[in-house]
């Protein structure tokens, strides 16, 4: 299905590939040549990760919404983009460059800047005499210092301001109604553009309120998002909420009727696979939402806390020393601050290689993932069954690069004549076509032994059955529809 020249590619109920613009080829010219050439089927969606200016943490540091960077492509290539593929891009709604020009006119200009609301100043936000290291405490946050920067003016005076993730991005202040015309104005240009999901990044973190954890404070943090989906909706938009923590924070997102994340599966599926058996996989499928998008890898680590309470504490600790021990090339010092690495509750690693760069048990990973509750989305790496990159980890000491290849068009026509990326591609294909996925139908699931488990899915007029069935200690599985065998190991 194309779309005519303007017009908006709709959300559809297909696989959703990951990627960054130059990590399939240099550019989005590159990328849009490797989908029509060997993704068509694959994929239906296209979350094309942060391609603005930006001043760090790979994108996530923007600091110009309004323009493609150039290195990338331009507006025209992601337009030809939507064309064909529904597309989501990332806001992150909590921040922005300190080389914006928001921020630079408030250095320049200091309290009197015309931007000056934009920010949060400590000295404002806290009474006299505070923070307190009481306060200090209080604040949910993965490092171990608080999350302040000193701004020096060009007069000489000095503020500090918020900056919840470090030095490149300064933390707006979204209950101000200039950051608020900012939001409306960059969701608007985002659908002139082709978007048709917005990604709020980091959104929890976005509401700021003494005497709370500053993290996704009740109920301040759902008259935000009920702000920016009412302006979506003018566009025809939907949002897809960006948060790591525990499963019931993503039900709560799941009640309010929006997309959701289902980021515990990644562990649980791990666990289920490391331990051969079945009862934690079939009970965490058995509670999950059919709005969301599922996942196994994304451009950061395997998230640990999202899959908390579903996997007891033993367990959990399992499974983080079987990767180390499972997984190939993957060593705790790529998830500590010895390689940058921000998040403590994450560990680095493609997905193939957490499985040991073991085919049989990746493809088993990838058809749990397929009949999970949701939309499945693939990282670029994943797509292609990627090991572990110890070069560029090493190379740049940044330990998610371990799991952010950048691959050649020549690599690409190579690793798609893999027999494990072949019989992706025909289960993702499946995934794309088979009536049986249908969001309002119908998932059932059960577990005939302690080592197996059957998952038969159904479309809401019950005419199309698809199951599978799989022993995940011997990693064989067999998916059929309608009785018709689609893949068998």
């Amino acid at each position: 299905m194309r779309c005519k020249k303007g017009e908006n590619m709709k959300l559809k109920n297909e696989v959703m590939l990951i990627t960054y613009a130059d990590s399939l080829g240099k550019n989005m010219t590159d990328l849009s040549q490797v989908l029509d050439k060997h993704l068509k089927g694959v994929v239906g969606g296209v979350h094309l990760l942060p391609f603005f200016p930006s001043t760090g943490d790979r994108g996530f540091a923007p600091s110009d919404y309004t323009v493609v960077d150039e290195a990338l492509g331009s507006w025209e290539g992601v337009q030809k983009l939507g064309e064909n593929y529904y597309l989501m891009f990332d806001f992150m709604i909590n921040h922005i460059s300190r080389e914006s020009k928001f921020f630079q006119e408030f250095k320049k200009n200091g309290l009197n800047a015309k931007y000056k609301e934009m920010f949060i100043l400590i000295s404002e936000f806290f009474p006299e005499n505070r923070p307190t290291q009481e306060d200090i405490d209080l604040i949910y946050k993965r490092k171990d210092k608080a999350p302040f920067q000193e701004v020096i003016f060009s007069d000489g005076g000095k503020e500090a301001v918020w900056n919840t993730f470090g030095e490149e991005q300064i933390d707006l202040d979204v209950t101000k109604d200039i950051v608020k015309s900012f939001i409306a104005e960059t969701i608007k240009d985002m659908a002139s553009h082709g978007c048709s999901l917005i990604r709020l990044d980091a959104f929890a973190y976005a509401i700021k309120k003494l005497d709370t954890t500053d993290f996704f404070v009740e109920p301040d943090i759902w008259e935000l998002l009920n702000e920016v989906r009412d302006v979506a909706a003018q566009y025809d938009v939907d949002l897809l909420p960006e948060i790591h923590e525990h499963y019931s924070i993503q039900k709560k997102i799941s009640d309010h009727d929006y997309f959701i994340y289902d980021f515990a599966l990644p562990m649980v599926t791990l666990y289920s696979l490391y331990s051969g058996k079945s009862n934690r996989l079939a009970n965490w499928l058995k509670i999950s939402p059919m709005k969301q998008f599922t996942t196994l890898d994304t451009h950061d680590g395997i998230g640990v806390v999202d899959a908390r309470d579903l996997l007891t504490d033993d367990e959990l600790t399992y499974t983080s020393e079987a990767l180390y021990k499972v997984g190939a090339n993957v060593k705790k010092t790529y998830s500590s601050a010895n390689y940058n690495n921000l998040d403590i509750y994450q560990i680095n690693s493609t997905y193939y290689s957490a499985l040991g760069d073991n085919d049989r048990s990746y493809l088993l990973a990838r058809a749990i993932q397929v009949f999970a509750p949701g939309i499945p989305q693939v990282y670029y790496v994943g797509l292609l069954a990627g090991k572990n990159d110890i070069e560029l980890l090493e190379a740049t000491k940044e330990g998610r690069n371990i799991n952010r290849h950048y691959y050649t068009t020549s690599e690409i026509e190579s690793e798609v004549t893999r027999a494990v990326v072949k019989d992706l591609f025909t289960l993702l294909r499946f995934r794309n076509t088979s009536a049986s996925f249908d969001l309002t139908g119908s998932i059932t699931i059960s577990t005939p032994s302690e080592e197996s488990i059957e998952i038969i899915r159904m479309d809401k007029q019950k005419q199309t059955v698809s199951k599978l069935v799989a022993n995940l200690k011997t990693k064989s599985f067999v998916v059929t529809e309608d009785d018709k065998l689609i893949i068998k190991q």
